[in-house]
């Protein structure tokens, strides 16, 4: 069972569908249940926590932010992986600028933040393509192209520590 909860306050246009799925898909590879929150929000909002969390003072596509381990859990309910936070209009621009459809892009977003929450990591080289090979797989069963998945040199306020 799987539980995501899409809040979209600002109310973008993004198809919460795809991103459900997206996350579903990510999630449905690596475990039978579990929970997690997507926030598509702005990019003022994602560069306040990108500075306070990670100390870089510019915005980000998307950051995670994994639940405390161990994680509550409740009885009846999936455990609460944590949170996926989307910077919306960085997203859309990265999308135009690398000319990728929107909806694909937010989707790999998802999965990549999923993907954090379960563990994964890209901090060394090593890290990093165990990390790749499991966003391309998720990414071939949504069926988006796996060349859509950014360098981390394309775009500022992303790097190899953490997201």
């Amino acid at each position: 069972m799987f539980h995501i909860d899409l809040q979209n306050d600002l109310q973008y246009p993004v198809s919460a569908s795809r991103l459900e799925e997206a996350a579903q898909a990510a999630l449905s590879r690596w475990r039978e249940e579990g929970a997690l929150s997507i926030v598509i929000t702005d990019d003022d909002t994602i560069m306040t926590l990108n500075q306070q969390y990670r100390g870089i003072n510019t915005p980000t596509d998307v950051l995670s932010f994994p639940a405390d381990a161990p994680p509550v859990t409740l009885p009846g309910e999936p455990v609460y992986l944590g949170d996926v936070l989307i910077a919306f209009p960085y997203a859309a621009d990265q999308a135009a600028r690398e000319g990728h459809p929107l909806d694909d892009s937010l989707a790999l977003l998802v999965v990549h933040g999923t993907l954090h929450l379960l563990g994964y990591d890209h901090n060394t080289p090593q890290n990093r393509a165990v990390m790749w090979a499991a966003q391309d797989e998720v990414l071939r069963m949504l069926h988006i192209a796996t060349d859509l998945v950014p360098t981390l040199e394309s775009y500022p306020g992303h790097d190899t520590e953490t997201d």
